[in-house]
């Protein structure tokens, strides 16, 4: 079959930089790979597009390239759409047809331009796997569909054709595995288009809920569950979040959506996919009013939530957005978050332990809704005694917890005494409003820094 609907996609981006949050990376350039679909627009990856600067597609009938932009994207999912600004450049091209879930064994085509090459690249694979993946991309748990067939730089964002219609997009390789790449199903890909479709907000929702499994029988005497029940134990709820105000901990949840949860936290997806209850979500979308069996207290009962995004007390990672900062008296402070943590090398094991036990146990409550911290500290008179007191939390402003960034902000600046900040080390850092104020043009300007804020803080 022809896959002239398949395209190349040329991007030049643009990534900030969170050593140094007032100013940006180098721009770099990259290609990557997209399908042709009805309305005459662009079906790729969000990794291929992320903060992007100029974007351009080609055909592979026309060494002539045209200019795109991003009409929709949802980074949870890896997937985004462009729009092409000459109209009849894709005029001639057949719109590739959005296909169905793939079965195991299924032969399918990954078809794409991976580097080394200008010619389309058509490689063949089966599927192997259907279940719950965590996307690189995004960090979020979602549904993937492995296959044995390799997926390389360029030929990401590309389709996976079955039988002449696309059942998934090539969005990432799997680690330590020789020739083996996951897709983005078909589903996924219809939410997506479904969201763009009605104006809804093209992200997926989050629980908000930390669990475990209920395997233990002990365990499940303590709760009060009966030998019908199965599920996962509630252990903590993030503020904010969709289940926050409606689950507790040491609630049992028992099934989600009309999905049954089996003791080790999985349910049947779809009749027949046994993987991470957490798949539901993305059958659905923010604002959606979805029900839940619970056992509380030894009752069984009946709630509903009403679905929002994922709030997480340390973000994942964030695209074609600018970091948040804040520079007072010449110390640097930034929220936590894991753009930051990658900030390190091998970020994983590198970083401050305690930025570690947050990322992965941290919970947003009412009181602490983000993590601020000292990212460095720019020397200078004002601050000279405090050069240690880097890489390390804001525990309080004046003797109180700040509840966010902008409230780190207000309560430093609304102070009319001495600032007092403590640290998590216990390290005590003290300034007199008046002095930093008059400091403030000197470091900014010695440090090349064009405003002591980000723009998102005013």
């Amino acid at each position: 079959m022809s896959y002239a609907n398949v395209v190349k996609i040329y991007t030049t981006s643009q990534e900030p930089d969170y050593d140094t949050p007032w100013q940006a990376e180098n721009p770099s350039s990259s290609t990557g790979s997209g399908v042709v679909i009805e309305g005459g627009l662009v079906l790729t990856g969000a990794h291929v597009i992320a903060d992007a600067t100029f974007i351009q597609v080609q055909k592979s009938s026309d060494p002539n390239k045209a200019v795109a932009r991003v009409e929709a994207v949802c980074h949870d999912s890896d997937l985004a759409l462009l729009g092409v600004s000459d109209a009849s450049f894709l005029g001639d091209v057949e719109p590739a047809e959005i296909g169905d879930f793939p079965d195991l064994r299924d032969t399918v085509s990954v078809v794409g331009y991976p580097v080394g090459g200008e010619e389309i690249s058509i490689t063949q694979g089966v599927v192997s796997r259907l279940e719950v993946q965590k996307y690189d991309h995004s960090q979020r748990r979602q549904l993937a569909v492995t296959v044995d067939a390799a997926i390389n730089e360029g030929n990401s964002g590309g389709p996976v054709f079955k039988e002449g219609q696309v059942i998934g997009i090539a969005f990432q390789t799997l680690e330590d595995a020789e020739n083996v790449g996951e897709i983005v199903p078909a589903p996924v890909i219809r939410h997506f288009l479904g969201a763009v479709a009605q104006g809804r907000e093209p992200v997926v929702p989050g629980l908000g809920i930390s669990s475990m499994n209920l395997e233990n029988p002990t365990l499940r005497r303590a709760l009060g569950l009966a030998p019908e029940h199965s599920g996962v134990l509630v252990t903590s709820v993030e503020y904010g979040g969709s289940a926050w105000g409606v689950l507790r901990a040491r609630d049992a949840l028992l099934s989600f959506g009309g999905h049954d949860i089996a003791n080790n936290g999985t349910c049947l997806y779809r009749e027949r996919y046994r993987t991470s209850f957490d798949v539901v979500l993305g059958d659905y979308y923010v604002g959606d009013r979805v029900e839940a069996r619970i056992v509380r207290d030894g009752r069984e009962q009946t709630v509903w939530l009403d679905l929002k995004p994922l709030v997480d007390l340390v973000p994942r990672s964030q695209y074609d957005t600018l970091p948040t900062y804040f520079v007072y008296g010449g110390v640097v402070f930034q929220p936590l978050s894991l753009d930051l943590l990658k900030t390190w090398r091998e970020w994983w094991h590198r970083a401050p332990p305690e930025y570690l036990n947050l990322y992965y146990t941290g919970i947003r409550t009412e009181e602490q809704q983000e993590v601020v911290t000292i990212s460095q500290v720019l020397a200078d008179e004002l601050n000279v005694g405090f050069e240690d007191f880097y890489h390390e939390t804001v525990v309080a402003v004046n003797g109180l917890l700040p509840r966010d960034m902008r409230d780190f902000v207000d309560r430093v600046e609304s102070t009319s005494g001495l600032v007092e900040i403590t640290t998590s080390r216990q390290g005590t850092l003290v300034f007199d409003p008046a002095e930093a104020a008059e400091a403030a043009p000197r470091i900014l300007e010695r440090y090349c820094i064009p405003r002591d804020r980000s723009i998102n803080l005013g």
